[in-house]
């Protein structure tokens, strides 16, 4: 299967490093200003690029009818612009404020521990991360998900959100839930991106016969 990659950088390079293990065949590496009309004829895009640059990069896919994966976070206000367009042109899209598995893991236990705290108000809660310091946004996306899948889940009080970036850290996300008699901490620790790499690898493998908009979520444990 050929596969193009959308943002050449870090990530592009460890996608395809990984690329053959999925069965996938390098076919286009498009770098940031670069043209997009390259990846005609593949069976399946992965966009890591940034913010500004995502939504266009997206519709362009959309329109040639390239199943895509976008790992950029940020951008997610236009889901509703991107949605339509991928439908009214029979593409797909899985998108996700994290690839990784176990932050997909994760996000399901802090919305669990959310619901089960929301009608005891003596908990108050608290969100958390760190990223290296080249990371655009802040908070992350994936922080952002989690506070949104917490009050998805019931938890109506007030949840205090912060994040740091430093260094090279590849990413830390925090969830916690305090009240005078104990503390709570639910903690994800990513030790590299080969995780981040993998789950888009296998967001792609999935995507590239269907049509629809799918969250990555939706691809691990069913919709």
């Amino acid at each position: 299967m050929k596969l193009a990659i959308v943002g050449y950088g870090k990530m592009g390079r460890m996608i395809e490093q990984f690329a053959p293990q999925f069965g996938f065949d390098v076919a286009a590496r498009i770098d940031t200003g670069q043209d997009i009309s390259a990846v005609r004829g593949c069976d399946a895009a992965i966009e890591f690029t940034e913010p500004s640059a995502a939504v266009v990069n997206v519709l362009k896919l959309a329109e040639m009818r390239i199943p895509t994966v976008c790992g950029t976070t940020g951008w997610f206000t236009e889901l509703p612009r991107v949605q339509k367009a991928v439908e009214e042109n029979g593409s797909a899209l899985v998108y996700s404020a994290n690839f990784s598995i176990g932050v997909n893991v994760f996000t399901r236990l802090a919305a669990e521990a959310a619901r089960l705290l929301a009608n005891d108000a003596e908990y108050g809660a608290w969100a958390w991360e760190i990223h290296h310091c080249t990371k655009k946004d802040a908070p992350s996306g994936t922080l952002l998900k989690l506070v949104d899948e917490m009050k998805r889940a019931g938890y109506s009080r007030p949840i205090d959100v912060s994040s740091n970036r430093a260094g090279t850290h590849p990413g830390t996300h925090e969830i916690g839930f305090d009240s005078a008699a104990d503390t709570i901490t639910l903690k994800h620790v990513a030790r590299s991106r080969d995780g981040f790499a993998r789950g888009a690898l296998k967001a792609a493998l999935w995507v590239a016969d269907k049509q629809g908009v799918w969250d990555f979520s939706e691809v691990l444990f069913g919709r």
